[in-house]
C-alpha cells in the first residue's frame, strides 16, 4: 500500500512529465516530496529513518528521481505507488549489492497486468530480513562495548559476569529487583553514580536482603543497575527476562 497523502497532494502527471525535462522543476518535486520518501523508506526497511544520517535515505531519493525519469502515466497509473515501488526495489538492491547479490531488474516493477505495485517476491523480503538482523547485531556489539566501558569504571569486567551472577533463579531475579529499584530511584541512582558503591544502608531498610546477601552479590546489582541506569535496550530487555537458566 503506496504512503497516503492528504488530498491535492499526490503530483499530478503534467507536474512528473515537467519535472522528466526541467531540472528546476525536477529539484522542486523531488524536495515537495522527500516527507513521502522518508516515510515509504520507513515502511520498508522497518525502522525510522533520518535524512543525511541513514544511507537508505540517499538510496531512496535516487531511487525517486528515478521513477520520474520512468515514469509513464499511460502504463503505471498514478505516480507515487510506482515511486514508492522503485523505492522498494532499490533500497532491496542496496541490501543485495552488501550480501553480493544480484539486483532486481526495473522491468520486475510492472507485473502483467500493469500492476504497478506488485508484492515483494520471498527472496526480497528475506534479504529486508537479512540486513535487520544484520543491522541488530551491530547494534549490540556496540552497546555491548558502550557497557564494558562503563562497568570499568566500577572495577567490574564484562567476562566476570556470568562468574558473578547468583547461580540460582530466585537469588538472580531478587538481586536484579535490587538494582532495578537503584536504577529507579534518583537518590540511589545518584549514589551509584557519583560515588561509585550502592548505598547498603538505605537498600537494608528497602528491601528484604539481608546485608551478607547485599554484599555477595554487590557486583552483580552494579553491573545490573548501570545497564538499567544507561541507554542499553537491548540489555534491558535481557535483565528484565532474568537472563539465562
Amino acid at each position: 500500500m503506496v504512503v497516503s497523502f492528504l488530498p491535492g497532494t499526490r503530483p499530478a502527471p503534467a507536474d512528473v512529465a515537467r519535472a522528466q525535462s526541467d531540472k528546476a522543476a525536477r529539484e522542486r518535486l523531488i524536495e515537495r516530496f522527500t516527507p513521502f520518501v522518508l516515510r515509504a523508506t520507513t515502511r520498508t526497511v522497518g525502522r525510522y529513518v533520518r535524512l543525511g544520517e541513514d544511507d537508505e535515505v540517499s538510496v531512496a531519493l535516487m531511487a525517486f528521481n528515478e521513477a520520474i525519469d520512468r515514469f509513464d502515466p499511460d502504463r503505471s497509473g498514478n505516480f507515487l505507488p510506482f515511486a514508492e515501488t522503485v523505492i522498494k526495489r532499490r533500497l532491496i538492491d542496496h541490501y543485495r549489492r552488501e550480501g553480493q547479490r544480484r539486483e532486481i531488474p526495473l522491468s520486475s516493477l510492472q507485473t502483467e497486468d500493469g500492476d504497478p505495485e506488485p508484492q515483494l517476491p520471498l527472496e526480497a523480503e528475506a534479504a529486508i530480513t537479512a540486513h535487520r538482523e544484520l543491522t541488530a547485531q551491530e547494534e549490540r556489539r556496540e552497546e555491548i562495548l558502550r557497557y564494558q566501558k562503563a562497568l570499568s569504571a566500577f572495577g567490574i569486567h564484562f567476562a566476570d559476569l556470568v562468574r558473578i551472577a547468583p547461580r540460582h533463579r530466585d537469588a538472580r531475579a531478587a538481586a536484579t529487583e535490587v538494582a532495578a529499584l537503584v536504577a529507579r530511584r534518583k537518590e540511589l541512582r545518584q549514589h551509584l553514580l557519583e560515588r561509585g558503591s550502592l548505598p547498603m544502608r538505605q537498600l537494608e531498610e528497602e528491601v528484604a536482603l539481608s546485608r551478607k546477601t547485599l554484599e555477595r552479590h554487590r557486583k552483580f546489582i552494579v553491573a545490573v543497575a548501570v545497564a538499567l541506569c544507561g541507554d542499553y535496550p537491548y540489555l534491558h530487555s535481557y535483565f528484565r527476562t532474568g537472563g539465562d537458566d
